[in-house]
């Protein structure tokens, strides 16, 4: 396919701004999720709406776009810097999709898509590290933001090539920066526990 290699950068975008948990929320209550709880279309918010297995096919949609992302990519140009690319924008698209006006959810389940094709055993080391601190304190957004800080130097460990690196740094820190209100409530003990309300 003879297309010029950035191009799979805004293929990456458009397939991240695919607003899955939106989809599910509107085919099943009429409702918009970007107005319910957190106001995030991710798969976190949609569980508070439509229940677990609403979120859990949020998640599996919202991480097959970043995969399918990159596998494209990586079939047709073989090169990491583009590869990366397309997840890198794949997951802008889920937290700033073009068909929502820029709304969109905190990227760690379209992260988590996209690396468990680019680096699988590091991805599954930084998922090892959110369900342990999730289920111990029942923070969702705590196990998020532990999982993203770890997860680059995981990759760097396991000798992937520097595009990855450095797309997985970026993704952290976005990961950090789309928590910021969760971080201030983790801060002032006001944060929802998952299957909870607020801590008292």
């Amino acid at each position: 396919m003879n297309v010029p290699p950035w191009s799979w950068g805004i293929l990456g975008y458009l397939l991240g701004s695919i607003p899955f948990g939106y989809i599910l929320t509107r085919w099943s209550t009429g409702e918009d999720i970007r107005e319910s709880g957190s106001g995030a279309t991710g798969a976190t918010n949609v569980s508070r709406k439509l229940g677990l297995a609403g979120g859990a096919a949020t998640m599996v949609l919202d991480a097959g776009k970043g995969s399918l992302a990159v596998l494209l990519a990586n079939a047709f140009t073989h090169d990491p810097r583009w590869t990366a690319l397309a997840g890198l924008t794949s997951v802008l698209g889920h937290c700033y999709p073009v068909f929502l006006g820029f709304r969109g959810g905190k990227a760690v389940a379209t992260s988590l898509g996209v690396f468990l094709v680019l680096a699988p055993w590091p991805c599954l080391g930084a998922a090892g590290v959110f369900i342990a601190a999730a289920a111990l304190t029942r923070y969702i957004s705590l196990g998020s933001l532990l999982g993203a800080a770890v997860f680059p130097l995981l990759l760097w460990l396991s000798g992937k090539p520097d595009p990855y690196s450095v797309v997985a740094s970026c993704i952290a820190l976005l990961i950090v920066w789309r928590h910021r209100e969760n971080i201030r409530r983790l801060l002032a003990g006001t944060e929802r526990k998952f299957g909870g309300g607020k801590k008292p």
